[in-house]
């Protein structure tokens, strides 16, 4: 079994930016996607951004051109960094790695299980 354990969560200030980290207990040998999904209070879970093996990039479209997601094999670690943040980015954010390729992770409804996931970190973003 992969655990994932995410971090770099916090508080910041509308326009503000965030680094997000997700460090997997082992090497994963096989995926196709991985990915950020999102939950805010009274909200659907949503998937935010997804890459595929091949290092191509998907992306929600409230996010298109603030997020950057990226992954760095060696470490394995998956990054995703949040600029220009906005209150309604504020969420549980986590990490997961699907079966599907990115664009399937990105529009996985709620109930979806994904392969592996990690249990969250906070972002909460002020006006």
């Amino acid at each position: 079994q992969v655990q994932l354990v995410e971090s770099g969560g916090g508080s910041v200030q509308s326009g503000g930016s965030l680094r997000l980290s997700c460090v997997a207990s082992r090497y994963i040998e096989r995926w196709n996607s991985m990915g950020w999904f999102r939950q805010a209070p009274g909200k659907a879970r949503e998937g935010v951004a997804a890459l595929d093996q091949d290092g191509s990039t998907v992306y929600r479209d409230s996010v298109q051109g603030r997020f950057t997601i990226s992954h760095d094999d060696a470490k394995s670690t998956l990054y995703l960094q949040m600029n220009s943040l906005k209150p309604e980015d504020t969420g549980i954010y986590s990490c997961a790695v699907d079966w599907g390729g990115a664009n399937w992770f990105i529009r996985r409804p709620p109930e979806y299980e994904y392969k592996y996931r990690g249990q969250g970190t906070q972002v909460s973003v002020s006006s």
